[in-house]
């Protein structure tokens, strides 16, 4: 199938024409098509939004560890043209953390037919219709907790805290068919560093919720380290006598880092500070909880209760709690305070998937990769919603 006459984000920038389709991935870029089977009536066109932090949604929360919660999640995510997602942890008992990632292995294994992610399958033949069709792809887990600080923790449950064991990891890991593909650190922990060293084997480690200072975050990204969690969040702040995990990230080329980009969690001129200090290494995330989407009330995270009142999601002791916008908004809200429309989108797109592992299938228009994408209207609202070249929305 050929969609033309489009205005498509490709990984050279936005380029005037469409792309072929096959078999559910894109098969071909044709620059200037102006004919096919679908006309794209000159509308901006960008790969399907990647989310790799993101606890819930709809009144589902990951960590309940229930399908049908996945199913709820994915299905809104997918609507709003988040296409692949990450679905995240909170720190929990290590059995209620496995039972969350033997979920999402069940409900991966149900989205495509080949058991690892960079297989090439088409993932189409073997799955169950109402997987397949109209729900975010599931390109892993990731594990925020338990292993992060108490002085940092911010909404995290104190009570399960605990400091960095490789081998609970591992048994995790194993768990889950090896389906972890990020793991939040405090740096400043005993043995974070060789954690580091050990699972920066296996997947992305990132330091989080943390109160390590320049030294100790420095120890950390040497030993294998590759990412920051909510920059600026549940973190010392950046000081000139003392620049903390920011600094020492900052000055790493192979950190990347990520940002709530909601108007709440870091203010407008930070965003644009944060993607100077991160030049094409700082991606986009929601950190949604459970009442995103939803209205104003009370709701629960990790054992804890979170107030929702005028879109801040806090502690009942007024400690801000994650978000309830999602990744589209995020995305509109980068470009409202001013990054580049083209910045902005490889910062939702692209660099996510990368950093999940998962660039080989999601994240940019490119031959080989899933036909995930978006046809976007007014404000960047997604008009259309296509997975595997289907519309889904």
């Amino acid at each position: 199938m050929v969609f033309y006459n489009g205005t498509v984000f490709t990984p050279g920038g936005l380029m005037q024409g469409g792309f072929r389709v096959e078999n559910g991935r894109f098969a071909e870029f044709l620059p200037g098509a102006s004919s096919g089977d679908e006309d794209l009536k000159g509308a901006r066109v960008i790969p399907g939004l990647v989310d790799i932090h993101t606890h819930g949604n709809s009144g589902a929360d990951f960590s309940d560890g229930t399908l049908e919660g996945l199913k709820t999640m994915a299905a809104y995510l997918a609507r709003r043209g988040i296409t692949a997602f990450l679905p995240t942890s909170v720190t929990l008992p290590y059995e209620k953390l496995a039972c969350a990632f033997r979920t999402a292995q069940v409900f991966a294994g149900l989205q495509r037919t080949d058991s690892s992610l960079d297989s090439g399958g088409s993932g189409a033949a073997r799955c169950p219709e109402d997987v397949r069709t109209g729900y975010a792809r599931v390109l892993g887990v990731r594990m925020e907790g338990p292993f992060l600080s108490k002085e940092r923790k911010g909404a995290q449950n104190g009570a399960y805290l605990r400091n960095p064991d490789y081998e609970a990891f591992r048994a995790l890991y194993d768990g889950c068919g090896g389906g972890i593909r990020i793991v939040d650190i405090a740096p400043e922990l005993p043995g974070a560093a060789d954690f580091a060293a050990q699972a920066g084997a296996y997947c992305t480690v990132s330091a989080g919720h943390t109160d390590a200072d320049y030294r100790e975050a420095c120890a950390f990204f040497d030993a294998g380290a590759a990412h920051v969690t909510h920059l600026f969040n549940a973190m010392r702040p950046f000081r000139h006598r003392e620049p903390g995990v920011i600094g020492a990230a900052s000055d790493r080329e192979h950190v990347t880092a990520e940002l709530i980009c909601d108007g709440l969690h870091v203010h407008p001129s930070a965003v644009r500070a944060a993607f100077r200090l991160f030049p094409g290494r700082l991606c986009l995330v929601s950190d949604a909880l459970r009442c995103c989407g939803l209205p104003d009330g009370t709701y629960e995270l990790g054992g804890q209760q979170v107030l929702l009142r005028k879109g801040e999601a806090r502690l009942p002791d007024g400690t801000l709690a994650g978000a309830s916008m999602d990744l589209c908004e995020g995305l509109r809200n980068a470009i409202r305070f001013g990054i580049p429309e083209e910045t902005a989108i490889r910062a939702a797109t692209i660099l996510p998937a990368r950093i999940a592992g998962a660039d080989a299938l999601v994240g940019s228009v490119e031959p080989g990769k899933y036909a995930d994408f978006l046809v976007l209207g007014v404000d960047y609202n997604p008009e259309r919603v296509y997975m595997g070249g289907v519309r889904i929305q």
